[in-house]
């Protein structure tokens, strides 16, 4: 880590961090309205949301409003700017709900493990920084 702030290394974690959590709470809504009559499963596309805050894209997001000269500016407004969409109804159901419990479970497996992934990076860059830290102490 050569040069910038600590904050801008770790930004892209964060993002992606960010995006997995949300992406976890919109499958988690999902597989919760199972059996809601009409209710139509929502998912988002991971690398384009990605792609975009990474880009800093938030047009059509929710600004927060500072009112105070000490309140701490929003980080990243990224997860407000992702647009969710349909997801592919794979088997119709008599109700209308497009909610599959397979395709549910196997996201929510698959987005919890990558998320588990970047926190391990992360900490991986603070144990570096650390160390890195108590080197320069002696």
């Amino acid at each position: 880590m050569i040069g910038g702030s600590i904050t801008s290394h770790i930004a892209p974690y964060v993002d992606a961090m960010n995006l997995r959590a949300y992406r976890q709470q919109v499958l988690a809504s999902n597989i919760a309205n199972a059996d809601t009559p009409y209710y139509k499963a929502r998912d988002f596309d991971f690398k384009e949301a990605y792609a975009a805050a990474r880009k800093g894209q938030t047009e059509g997001a929710l600004r927060l409003v500072l009112t105070h000269e000490r309140h701490l500016a929003p980080v990243n407004n990224a997860v407000n700017a992702t647009p969710l969409s349909y997801r592919t109804e794979y088997q119709s159901a008599v109700d209308g709900n497009t909610v599959d419990m397979d395709t549910e479970r196997g996201q929510i497996a698959d987005n919890g493990l990558q998320y588990q992934i970047l926190a391990q990076i992360l900490s991986t860059r603070f144990s570096g920084l650390r160390q890195a830290i108590a080197g320069n102490q002696g």
